[in-house]
């Protein structure tokens, strides 16, 4: 296989192809709405609260989504060379400038959708240096609006915040931290009111809350159930296509009824006994964000050595950071939630303690953690997690590798290199 170039994951389950249709349709639409029609939209981070613009109705173009969009379709070595012609750091974040390399490329014939047009604001929380850089300049190239959004310190620091994130919320995420970003969020309806004629009601937001708990319920009890069970029923390759998709979604009728989905089809193979692999001996997990360009990566040992990825963040992450209850208090507990999913992702106490317990949770006998080069953020707490992993009895091998940039990729070595690491540790 050729330096760069991506595999396709294998599907066992129904409701993966059923997600992927409805995100291809809805991508269609989007497109509609927002390069055909001129409809107002919103180019957002994923830490940002997209509740806001769900109850407004008004579209977003999420960026790592649309970064992911990029890599998929292998454009990602050609935006970064736009970067470097232009003068940019050879080091700059790509998961967070790809979107950006697209804009400034300006070539509507290769760009996806022919290229973003003018958002009517651009929103981003500020977790690290680069965000205010690429974000200022990225609403300039497009002659929009950058509408930051804080992220002071969090001083109480809990390893052990999961277990009461449900409900004991305000006290884990610090009072004064979800005060902030309330009022933060007060500003950016007033913004999107102001600019877009539409209005915001306090009534849908708190209905639109119900339906994310329930949706965050079935998709927490599906990690559960795969946790549990042996063999692992379905790897992360399909885990995070049906859990990505609902999630940009989040709260609406189809997001709601796709997760219960999921979360049924996931306990019928258990109930059957399917696994990912025919002959499961390793359980995998997998830290960091999605290999975007090369998803059939977690797929290309379960049958050659039984080694199968059970983990990653984005399925286990529904039940201690997004369910919530929130009472009368809709927008204080969508605060909560947004003011801290960088932290607990990424930095320590709160990201090895939850990892070291998932770890524990599912019986993982080996980690596997994404070290992109270039980005910040994504590598803040992977040495002090690799080292409570290590441990607790976890061997973990790190992989330099970026999730949209494929330039370094090889996808036959890097896969030797996991298959080495795991014969070496006695794993296989």
């Amino acid at each position: 296989m050729s330096e760069g170039q991506g595999t396709r994951i294998r599907k066992t389950l129904a409701c993966t192809a059923e997600a992927n249709a409805y995100q291809k349709a809805f991508g269609a639409e989007l497109r509609k709405r927002v390069v055909d029609d001129g409809e107002p939209f919103a180019i957002v981070q994923a830490d940002t609260p997209h509740e806001i613009f769900h109850v407004m109705d008004i579209p977003i173009v999420t960026n790592q989504w649309w970064s992911a969009y990029i890599a998929a379709k292998q454009l990602s070595g050609r935006y970064f060379q736009v970067l470097a012609d232009g003068g940019y750091p050879a080091n700059s974040c790509k998961y967070c400038s790809l979107g950006f390399a697209c804009t400034l490329a300006n070539d509507p014939a290769t760009a996806p959708w022919g290229g973003l047009p003018k958002p009517t604001v651009l929103v981003a929380r500020l977790t690290c240096d680069c965000i205010q850089h690429v974000f200022g300049q990225w609403a300039k190239a497009l002659g929009s609006e950058f509408f930051p959004l804080e992220a002071p310190a969090w001083p109480h620091k809990d390893p052990q915040w999961f277990a009461r994130s449900n409900t004991e919320w305000r006290d884990v995420y610090d009072a004064d931290r979800i005060a902030l970003l309330v009022e933060e969020m007060r500003d950016l309806i007033t913004l999107l009111e102001n600019r877009t004629g539409r209005k915001f009601e306090d009534a849908k937001l708190h209905h639109l809350m119900e339906r994310i708990n329930e949706q965050e319920t079935y998709l927490w009890e599906a990690a559960q159930a795969i946790g549990k069970a042996r063999p692992c029923p379905v790897s992360i390759a399909e885990q995070m296509s049906n859990t990505m998709i609902p999630q940009w979604h989040r709260g609406s009728d189809w997001a709601v009824d796709h997760a219960r989905k999921f979360r049924d089809e996931v306990l019928e193979r258990v109930a059957g006994g399917l696994g990912a692999a025919t002959n499961e001996r390793v359980r995998l997990m997998w830290i960091g964000a999605g290999l975007w360009h090369d998803p059939g990566f977690y797929q290309a040992l379960e049958e050659r050595m039984g080694a199968v990825f059970v983990w990653s963040m984005y399925l286990p992450f529904t039940g201690p950071q997004y369910i919530r209850d929130f009472g009368d208090a809709p927008m204080d507990a969508l605060s909560s939630r947004i003011c801290s999913m960088n932290e607990v992702l990424h930095l320590p106490p709160w990201m090895n303690g939850w990892m070291t317990s998932e770890a524990e949770r599912c019986g993982i006998d080996a980690a596997m953690v994404l070290l992109p080069p270039d980005n910040r953020l994504s590598q803040s707490g992977t040495k002090l997690t690799a080292a409570s992993l290590e441990a607790a009895g976890v061997p973990v091998l790190a992989l330099d590798a970026d999730m949209v940039d494929a330039k370094n990729w090889d996808h036959d070595k890097m896969v030797g290199i996991v298959a080495d690491f795991l014969t070496s540790r006695g794993l296989a």
